[in-house]
């Protein structure tokens, strides 16, 4: 993940941001722009073919998303990623949204999980109701909340996820492995109409 900045080039710019100065916003987008791209890619692989977003798209939503927030205080390279990942996922649960909303109407088929790779199959509502049910795991644990949001929306490696949140990757092995069962249950309890409390 070598983009030639150094960390304390970006602290520096991210410092900046969150004085709101708009040339540390342009330069932080610059220098950070393939990690971003990387990240559009690996939350678009896991949506269905023919998604009207490109990566290029969602990274300037998200971005967009990023520089109108009220506190920009970023306070490393880990931090700002993740915050990328989350607005990137805010992108995409709102175009699901809206396609969910616009075939309204028929039945909703149960989630389906792929053991192999724990990975939900994306239709619509699939995608709105995970997007709740990481939310409320992000009340419980933002740790394990953000090795999702990065593992399975971003799209990293084990060890990429460990450098972006400054955890061992045995800790981000645990994290996703109960991150993913506990995430599951509360899918399969919404969209089964239950109340997926977590316990």
């Amino acid at each position: 993940m070598d983009d030639g900045a150094t960390d304390l080039d970006v602290d520096a710019l991210l410092a900046a941001c969150s004085r709101g100065e708009d040339a540390a916003q342009e330069q932080l987008l610059a220098v950070l722009y393939r990690h971003l791209r990387d990240l559009a890619q690996g939350y678009l692989r896991r949506e269905r073919p023919g998604h009207t977003l490109q990566p290029t798209a969602l990274v300037h939503e998200a971005w967009l998303k990023l520089i109108r927030e009220r506190n920009k205080s970023w306070v490393s390279r880990g931090h700002f990623l993740a915050a990328a990942a989350r607005a990137m996922r805010r992108v995409l649960v709102h175009h699901a949204e809206k396609r969910h909303a616009e075939r309204r109407g028929g039945g909703k088929r149960p989630v389906t999980l792929f053991e192999e790779a724990s990975v939900f199959e994306e239709r619509a509502e699939d995608l709105v109701a995970l997007d709740a049910a990481l939310e409320r795991l992000a009340q419980r644990d933002r740790e394990k909340a953000q090795i999702v949001e990065l593992r399975f929306f971003g799209g990293l490696s084990v060890e990429e996820t460990a450098a972006v949140t400054a955890l061992s990757t045995r800790s981000v092995e645990r994290g996703w492995q109960l991150a993913r069962a506990w995430l599951r249950r509360e899918v399969e309890t919404q969209c089964s109409g239950g109340s997926g409390d977590g316990n």
